[in-house]
């Protein structure tokens, strides 16, 4: 598992540096964010959900059922959107109201 980090989108707000437990994500000379060594990246998304301009992807593997997809959020007041891009083009979504999303 691992994410990829598009610089270009990359404004520097360092919000996915100080939210990597790995302290896998790095800035640059120009604030742009880079992961060192993207292997070693645990999966947690934490990054991808503080990114404010969605330049950050996860890739889902084959060995989660994912067959090279990349998944990004975007935010819509409280809803989290959470959007898969496939292989194939086809593109998913599932969205999580956050207020309503830790009640029991």
């Amino acid at each position: 598992m691992s994410i990829a980090i598009d610089r270009d989108k990359c404004i520097g707000c360092g919000k996915c540096h100080d939210v990597c437990p790995g302290t896998l994500i790095r800035l640059d000379d120009a604030r742009r964010a880079y992961i060192r060594y993207p292997r070693d990246c645990w999966g947690c998304t934490s990054c991808i959900k503080e990114c404010p301009v969605y330049a950050i992807r996860f890739y889902l593997g084959a060995d989660i059922g994912g067959m090279g997809s990349l998944v990004h959020t975007e935010r819509e007041g409280d809803i989290l959107r959470w959007i898969i891009d496939s292989p194939d083009g086809s593109v998913s979504e599932i969205r999580i109201d956050q207020k309503e999303s830790n009640k029991y």
